[in-house]
């Protein structure tokens, strides 16, 4: 599928699946979650991104490279355009939420994490006049108390009591390099099909990941997938990583960068429920207030553009 993002007015059924696929995105970054969670103390965070993104490179090789190579003219026109959306997205975000939660709280990332389709929807509504109206605003708003329900447990004391520390500088990166990620694709037209685009994303951001590698190799050693944890980076590779990217780029491009990250406010939602099912992690009656706020917000701020045709700005 062409990587163009100027279509005018999208069909009805390309925005129904661009919805279709930002939900599934929600769903492979909360796997993301949880198996991160799972695997603490056995796979070290970097190492998890760095072999997650090599592993996805090589599986995408066989579709990519004959892909890159039809259109290395384009790539070649667009490398520079390529490099910064790799680094901002593949290179940095994962890893400086990883580095950020080194010294921070889950309570804190989990925040700033909830600030991203705050932080996308003005830098869409300033940079690309995708116009912020009062229904995407109160949405934007819904899912955000959803947000704060879910990780404070209903109780704003915590909030109180939150201690700020230097990886919450960290995190506030990461969300600022995936907002201008966001926006950069929306406004930076790349037209490679999505098996080249992604492959040249990856390709690019692997050598922006690569120092965070080795400054962990120097820490804790090198250790390599094996044959009892293969199925992890396999796992995170295909869903969090090839499909999850995929339908976040087509997304962005067909629905645009404010109204893609609202889809974001599902990640704990389904975080919660997987959890439950492969954790034995508890479901409280917040849970389920936080995810009705969460889906009101998504249902309100995406009813038009999912069930009408986008201007794109």
């Amino acid at each position: 599928m062409p990587a163009t993002m100027n279509d005018a007015t999208p069909s009805r059924s390309r925005i129904l699946l661009a919805c279709a696929g930002l939900t599934g995105t929600a769903f492979f970054w909360a796997t993301n979650a949880v198996l991160g969670r799972a695997t603490v103390g056995e796979i070290p965070p970097i190492s998890l991104a760095f072999w997650r993104w090599v592993t996805a490179l090589i599986i995408l090789a066989p579709i990519g490279i004959p892909a890159v190579i039809r259109q290395w003219p384009t790539v070649k026109r667009h490398w520079r355009a390529m490099a910064v959306l790799a680094a901002l997205s593949v290179g940095l975000f994962n890893t400086l939420l990883y580095v950020a939660a080194q010294t921070t709280t889950a309570l804190n990332i989990a925040l700033m994490n909830a600030s991203l389709p705050i932080a996308l929807g003005l830098a869409a509504h300033f940079t690309l006049g995708e116009r912020l109206d009062p229904i995407r605003g109160l949405g934007i708003a819904l899912g955000f108390c959803g947000i704060l329900t879910i990780i404070t447990e209903a109780d704003p004391m915590r909030l109180l009591r939150l201690a700020f520390v230097p990886g919450d500088l960290v995190m506030l990166g990461a969300v600022a390099s995936w907002s201008t990620f966001s926006v950069v694709l929306r406004r930076q037209a790349v037209p490679l099909s999505a098996a080249a685009f992604l492959t040249v994303q990856i390709a690019l951001g692997i050598p922006v990941v690569a120092p965070f590698y080795l400054a962990e190799i120097s820490q804790v050693g090198l250790q390599l997938p094996n044959l009892s944890n293969f199925w992890v980076f396999l796992t995170v590779a295909v869903g969090p990583g090839l499909l999850a990217y995929t339908f976040w780029n087509n997304g962005v491009r067909t629905i645009g960068a404010s109204r893609a990250a609202l889809f974001l406010y599902l990640i704990p939602v389904f975080a919660a429920i997987l959890g439950y099912i492969f954790l034995g992690e508890r479901l409280a009656a917040f849970h389920a207030v936080g995810g009705v706020f969460i889906l009101a917000g998504l249902l309100l701020a995406s009813r038009r553009p999912c069930a009408n045709k986008v201007q794109n700005g």
